[in-house]
């Protein structure tokens, strides 16, 4: 079940209940018998499931894929880092 927080608008008296869904909101302070009204936070989001990690989209055990192998190979490197010849 849920908790939501109500503030008094007469006193400023703060409190956290708990409700279910089908449960009425609250409109009287249990302090002084003034106005509530609902405080809305921030709320906490959890993703579960395949896909929300960097480890999940990879295959075998840590490697890099062979095709970005050769774009970091020795002879294509020495070649275009060289200056070209007059």
């Amino acid at each position: 079940m849920p908790t939501y927080s109500y503030a008094c608008t007469a006193c400023g008296h703060r409190f956290d209940t708990v409700q279910s869904f089908s449960d009425p909101t609250l409109t009287e302070c249990p302090s002084c018998g003034g106005a509530l009204r609902k405080v809305f936070g921030l709320g906490s989001v959890t993703f579960n499931g395949s896909g929300f990690y960097r480890t999940d989209s990879r295959t075998g055990s840590g490697s890099t894929p062979s095709s970005a192998a050769p774009a970091s190979s020795g002879s294509n490197a020495s070649s275009s880092s060289a200056p070209a010849a007059s």
